[in-house]
């Protein structure tokens, strides 16, 4: 695929530090190849996400662009490569599917984000969250904008709240790296937009972001730089002013014959 030429003015002025070209990447992904029995569906991918750097990832279905954050956070097995993320830590991943537990309160969803971190004495229960982990929880639900509904129950909240709450239950895990798959496909444009900036809030505040999108425009509008999946491989990186029409048309076109990805959100 070629690389994208010029476009329009960009619905985004990108801050000089967002790119982090000056320093090491908080993530680091290099030869990374996967596949599904006897089908490929990585094949060597190299990326880069800097501290304070939202990355949009696009690309048509079957693109490889789920498994690749799925292998970043362990949930696929690798055939090769490598990934390092600043400081031996771990990332956080924000699904499609949120899974929050509708019965339990906001809170209790939002310190379940610790439970990695916690002693099996005090994480066998939601009863068992003490009172720093409880402190912490709001923290992270003020900074979504939600610490007013810290005590409702999950399920009472609205599509685009509850995308919120799976954030700030991220942000629990205190990971240097967030990674989130089609975070917005299943709202409304409103709320996709609300999630898309406290995404790059959170950039703002030292984050590596990486967000596989399915939506240009919101990928143009809220991320600094876009990297195009095409069959398992990286088209192109570029920032995201500089992505033009006829190469997005050209990245969704070229996926016709691409693995379907509906059985194991490839």
């Amino acid at each position: 695929m070629s690389a994208p030429t010029s476009t329009s003015a960009p619905a985004v002025t990108v801050p000089p530090a967002a790119a982090g070209s000056g320093g090491a990447a908080a993530l680091t992904v290099r030869g990374v190849r996967s596949s599904f029995g006897d089908r490929a569906v990585l094949h060597g991918i190299d990326l880069d996400v800097h501290s304070g750097e939202v990355v949009g990832i696009l690309g048509s279905n079957g693109s490889g662009k789920s498994t690749l954050l799925r292998c970043i956070v362990g949930l696929t097995e690798m055939d090769a490569g490598t990934v390092t993320i600043v400081g031996d830590a771990t990332a956080s991943m924000v699904f499609q599917q949120i899974h929050l537990v509708g019965r339990r309160s906001v809170l209790d969803n939002v310190c379940a984000g610790a439970l990695g971190r916690l002693s099996l004495r005090r994480s066998w229960s939601t009863f068992a969250f003490g009172r720093e982990l409880r402190e912490e929880a709001m923290g992270c639900l003020d900074r979504v904008g939600l610490a007013d509904r810290a005590h409702d129950r999950a399920d009472r909240l609205s599509g685009g709240q509850q995308q919120r709450v799976a954030i700030a239950r991220a942000l629990c895990q205190r990971a240097p790296v967030l990674l989130a798959d089609e975070p917005v496909s299943a709202l409304d444009p409103a709320s996709a937009m609300q999630v898309m900036e406290l995404l790059r809030s959170l950039a703002s505040d030292g984050i590596a972001v990486a967000a596989v999108l399915h939506q240009p425009d919101l990928a143009r509008r809220h991320c600094h730089r876009i990297v195009g999946m095409d069959q398992g491989r990286v088209g192109f990186s570029c920032a995201a002013y500089d992505l033009d029409d006829d190469t997005v048309a050209a990245l969704y076109g070229s996926g016709a014959n691409a693995l379907d990805e509906k059985d194991s959100d490839r």
